[in-house]
């Protein structure tokens, strides 16, 4: 069982930077890999960011690269998004979830946050 939990969320103006972070509590933290998901306005949930439970393995979604950047601090027990340079269509919900490797060779995140809301205007 583990608890996420967002935080940094808010209205920030277009080109302007933010920083998300999702703390964890109730299970070993840094045995999860650990993403960012979120939902844009007329969008489904989509995949932002994910990184391994070392920190050495990153991947991030084609959209957002060289603007967002995901970090893991196991000692914290706390995963960063980096936002820079925002655009108003990174306007989301965004989520911390905390997976494991499945089967097929992907990612089944078990726990998932509350969310917090990420406002950009132009």
């Amino acid at each position: 069982q583990v608890q996420l939990v967002e935080s940094g969320g808010g209205l920030v103006q277009a080109g302007g930077s933010l920083r998300l972070s999702c703390a964890a509590s109730g299970d070993t933290f840094s045995t999860y890999v650990m993403g960012w998901f979120r939902r844009a306005p007329g969008k489904e949930r989509e995949f932002v960011a994910r990184i391994s439970w070392s920190g050495a393995g990153i991947y991030t979604l084609a959209s957002v690269k060289g603007r967002f950047t995901i970090s893991r601090d196991n000692a914290k027990n706390t995963v960063y998004l980096q936002m820079n340079n925002v655009k108003p269509e990174d306007t989301a919900v965004y989520y911390c979830a905390a997976g494991r490797l499945n089967s097929g060779g992907g990612y089944f995140y078990n726990y998932w946050g509350q969310g917090t809301q990420v406002t950009v205007s132009s």
